[in-house]
């Protein structure tokens, strides 16, 4: 497997944990009282998620100059 291949797959893994951290988050605002620092845990995960995303593709998108 190249290395493209292996971000790839990388990539669907993270937006896909990406996702299921969105629906944890709903459901707990939905419910209260629900507990803060359990809420800010997984929105810092949701954040450090989309910031590993985000360099993933742009290591696979190439730089393209105007």
């Amino acid at each position: 497997m190249n290395e493209q291949e292996t971000l790839k797959e990388k990539l669907a893994s993270l937006r896909s944990e990406h996702r299921d951290l969105d629906d944890v988050i709903a459901r707990l605002a939905e419910r209260a009282p629900y507990d803060q620092l359990q809420m800010q845990r997984l929105k810092k995960r949701k954040l450090m998620l989309k910031d590993q995303i985000m360099v993933l593709e742009s290591r696979l998108l190439p730089d393209i100059i105007a």
